[in-house]
């Protein structure tokens, strides 16, 4: 198997981890509620990146505290959103309204008149799975709402994590930046849910949470990052909307409509578009979210 090879197998690998994180974390909802999730999942994946990258040591400077405060508000912000969102709607349909975040980020450092074509079809795709029309009633709006939060979220996360990781090493940058939003969510899941994050039985569904959802598929594609070309790391991350609903029908029994699918499609052809479309000295903008 040669290194091209091996570099596609281990990005789908590592996108398929995530969404069995997140599948893993719609199992502690019932317990522990989507705040009292994120809590435990932030804080026992920011431990497992301390332990891995070892992010005290050197000096950090105060412009680097600032990018890396926001870096990790906007990480906090954009779990705890898409946790609210997958509480009300299919993990398919959630991930592919939040992955509208990054592709309006790609979308607008274009400047290529046919991307226009690419911005109109994940609209279409958006407005396919509003709960405006027969076909996505069923979908809670709340739900909706809160995964394009997640999406707004996921752009500043791309904005200032490239801020972050330009001035010190990707593994550093993202430890210190999962700490900043385990703070900005704990208070919020302490205050919904006390003593329920200390039950040790929920332990190794929080880890597997932690583990899957961000140690793993981070350090996967770290490696695969300095491997693939811009555009083949892109058109691959763009398949990630149809991996999430693949894995809420077989793990969640998910069941999702015709145009559902056709929507979920069309923002998949978008961003598959918006890759093609990248220059060859494009660097690959960081569209993978530990979730």
């Amino acid at each position: 198997m040669n290194t091209l090879s091996f570099s596609i197998i281990t990005l789908l690998v590592a996108m398929t981890s995530i969404q069995f994180g997140a599948t893993f974390a719609k199992q502690l909802f019932p317990f522990v509620g989507t705040a009292g999730s994120s809590t435990l999942r932030l804080l026992l994946a920011t431990v497992i990146l301390f332990v891995v990258w070892k992010p005290w040591r050197g000096k950090i400077s105060r412009a680097e505290i600032r990018s890396i405060a926001l870096y990790g508000i906007s990480l906090g912000s954009m779990n705890l959103l898409f946790y609210m969102a997958l509480a009300r709607i299919p993990l398919g349909i959630g991930v592919a309204l939040e992955f509208t975040g990054p592709l309006a980020v790609s979308l607008a450092s274009s400047r290529r008149i046919g991307d226009v074509f690419w911005a109109v079809l994940a609209v279409t795709g958006i407005l396919l799975l509003m709960p405006v029309s027969d076909a996505s009633t069923a979908l809670d709006p709340i739900g909706v709402g809160y995964a394009l939060a997640a999406g707004v979220a996921w752009a500043l996360y791309i904005l200032f994590g490239q801020r972050a990781g330009a001035s010190m090493h990707g593994g550093r940058a993202t430890s210190l930046g999962m700490l900043v939003a385990t703070l900005v969510v704990l208070p919020i899941g302490v205050f919904q849910e006390g003593a329920k994050l200390l039950d040790l039985k929920l332990f190794p569904i929080a880890f597997s949470v932690a583990l899957l959802g961000s140690a793993v598929p981070y350090t996967l594609e770290m490696f695969v990052l300095k491997k693939l070309p811009a555009k083949t790391f892109g058109i691959l991350m763009s398949l990630e909307p149809a991996i999430a609903a693949i894995s809420g029908l077989f793990l969640l029994n998910e069941r999702l409509s015709l145009v559902q699918w056709s929507a979920i499609g069309c923002i998949i052809a978008a961003s598959t578009g918006s890759s093609l479309s990248m220059r060859h000295d494009t660097v690959p903008p960081l569209i993978e979210a530990p979730l």
